[in-house]
């Protein structure tokens, strides 16, 4: 497994830093890890989002062909097989 790093330099406002480093403290983690939990959890939510707007977008073109129950996808899968 490859242990490298990257450092990376990033500003905020001092108000925001001081924020930032409160809760470091308080999850008893340094600054690097936290940022590494915030960036995969932010990560995380942009992919549910973006599932959820799949799902929106599949609802709509289900609504638009008539298909709007589990027995009509079913019809829908099995009708050339």
């Amino acid at each position: 497994m490859d242990h490298k790093r990257v450092a990376l330099t990033v500003s905020m406002p001092p108000d925001l830093a001081r924020k930032f480093d409160r809760l470091a403290k308080a999850e008893a983690k340094n600054k690097s890890q936290l940022f590494r939990d915030m960036f995969q959890a932010y990560q995380q939510r942009r992919l549910e989002l973006e599932f959820f707007e799949l799902q929106r977008y599949g609802t709509r073109q289900a609504r638009k062909k008539g298909t709007l129950t589990e027995a009509d996808v079913e019809a829908l899968v099995f009708q050339d097989r």
